[in-house]
């Protein structure tokens, strides 16, 4: 096996990294292989362009699919969901809330089809249970009176963050893979029919990184294709659907609550610890780097989501969020919703390349049999004749990852009872200790972790303030700490900011603005943060 990314100089500043395998994309996915090679003895290196779940992984409802969403329209997506399902609630539950499903019809809602919902699901192996109208609103005291049908089918919610760093993390540990972000792929080097060196950008200090391996691993998401193109590829063929969702200041359910009706905007509501997230629009775009909500969006969204649960159309929301989803199909006029949400694993030996693969397409939920098939190619190649373990081996828990679940920290902080550790995100209730977890925990990099680095790895800034008191008070704490030396924390915080702005924009009315209009005198009456040029 090779060393854990031998580092070699190759004169002008260029630096040369080994490996076995180098995985491109820190999606689920992407973070899934890592571990699935990592426990069949295979070394890695996982590389991304900004960040963990930075993607549409960490963009989602956080839905662990029962498959019912599916039934109508791709009964074999629906039949993945329901397996996979069942595996992550029995083997990563640290990551999972089993919440429950309901599937509700109300007044206008096409009965035919409602009616049809129970047979789709048993022909798919979904448990399905019809419930009276009143049975419904005595669980979901917030559904509509409105409500005419209702079943309850084994969905759940899961957390994309804690569950993408804890399968990074039992890799990193398993067998010394590497996890190294802000490493974005700029071409390929090949060689009688092999990619020899991959071409990276440090996109921090845009020095630039050749990276040498046995194999190379497309899990890019989104951008799999236009990364298959860099290596003379043209067998990837996707198009880009925009979705739209909300978070709620309140948990508006206990279920997730999923509109008993074809797939369409504003269905699904999605608890998630003390908050909940309702969407989604599907809009198709070609655009995949700077997809921002809208305001029609947002309305849509309310609209339909109403119709559920009428409170939605006057809840707070604090923040609203847009991911692009790659769909296995043409450039077609379609319905995206009609496109399959299985997946696609593309070995392209037809495009002359032996020791490159890529994996597409496919579901949040679906992401470990996606890794299993795809470590299975990559195996084979290698030699490797150990199967797959994900199916059989839990998630081991990790500590430093425990942070990102919703409504988590005051239960460690207050049995801790550390009066010294003092809580830096009040709306979180995230303490110091954390932050400290975190930093010793960083990826494979020399380089300083951001505000934004911390709030992926933690729930800060998640809460109704949208960081504007908790990114102020990590920034300090590092100051403090002697972890910035300089201006590099005004820096980070600035950036943190203006990222979290992003997803406030379109949610300012209510108590939301007068939220904005303190942190606007916090961030630039009080400390100036307007007037620093961080170019």
């Amino acid at each position: 096996m090779v060393s854990p990314c031998v580092l070699k100089s190759s004169g002008a500043g260029v630096q040369t990294l080994e490996t076995e395998v180098l995985i491109i994309g820190g999606g689920v996915t992407g973070a899934g292989i890592m571990r699935d090679l990592a426990l069949r003895g295979i070394q890695t290196l996982l590389v991304d362009k900004q960040d963990l779940c930075a993607g549409a992984s960490g963009g989602n409802h956080g839905l662990l699919h029962s498959g019912g969403r599916y039934v109508s329209n791709d009964q074999h997506a629906a039949i993945e969901c329901r397996i996979e399902n069942e595996i992550l609630k029995r083997l990563a539950p640290q990551c999972v809330e089993e919440t429950g499903g309901l599937f509700v019809a109300v007044k206008g809602d096409d009965m035919a089809f409602a009616d049809t919902f129970p047979g789709l699901c048993q022909t798919a192996g979904i448990q399905v249970e019809e419930l009276s109208p009143a049975e419904a609103l005595a669980v979901e005291p917030h559904l509509s009176k409105d409500l005419i049908k209702a079943y309850r089918v084994p969905d759940a919610t899961i957390d994309p963050f804690r569950l993408a760093l804890e399968n990074v993390a039992h890799a990193r540990a398993f067998n010394d893979s590497v996890y190294q972000p802000h490493t974005q792929i700029v071409g390929f080097i090949t060689k009688n029919g092999l990619i020899t060196e991959a071409v990276c950008r440090n996109n921090k200090t845009n020095a630039t990184i050749h990276i040498r391996a046995k194999q190379f691993v497309n899990a890019g998401g989104a951008w799999a294709m236009n990364i298959a193109q860099l290596a003379g590829c043209t067998d990837v063929h996707l198009s880009y659907s925009k979705g739209t969702l909300l978070i709620s200041h309140d948990r508006m359910a206990d279920h997730v609550v999923n509109r008993l009706r074809p797939p369409a905007d504003g269905d699904i509501l999605v608890p998630g610890g003390t908050v909940s997230v309702l969407g989604t629009t599907s809009i198709r775009t070609e655009e995949l780097d700077s997809v921002i909500p809208t305001v029609a969006e947002i309305d849509r969204n309310v609209i339909e989501g109403s119709a559920m649960i009428p409170a939605l159309a006057t809840a707070r929301y604090i923040r609203a969020f847009s991911r692009v989803r790659p769909l296995l199909q043409g450039a077609g006029a379609g319905d995206d919703r009609e496109a399959t949400r299985g997946f696609a694993l593309l070995n392209h030996t037809t495009q002359g390349l032996e020791n490159f693969c890529t994996i597409t397409g496919g579901k949040l939920t679906t992401f470990r049999q996606m890794a299993q098939k795809t470590s299975d190619l990559v195996a084979t190649r290698m030699g490797n004749t150990t199967g797959c373990q994900t199916k059989t081996i839990p998630l081991p828990k990790d500590d430093a990852c425990r942070w990102t679940e919703p409504g988590a920290a005051p239960r460690y902080w207050y049995k801790e009872n550390n009066p010294e550790d003092m809580i830096l995100c009040e709306c979180e209730m995230v303490p110091q200790s954390a932050i400290d977890e975190i930093i010793k925990c960083a990826p494979d990099t020399d380089e300083e972790m951001t505000l934004e680095a911390i709030a992926l790895r933690s729930r800060a800034g998640k809460g109704p303030c949208q960081g504007s008191f908790c990114g102020i008070r990590i920034a300090s704490y590092l100051y403090d700490c002697g972890y910035y030396q300089d201006e590099t924390g005004l820096i980070h915080m600035k950036d943190f900011f203006n990222e979290r702005f992003k997803g406030m924009r379109t949610v300012i009315w209510g108590q939301q603005a007068a939220q904005m209009e303190l942190a606007e005198a916090l961030h630039c009456g009080l400390l100036g943060l307007d007037t620093l040029d961080n170019d």
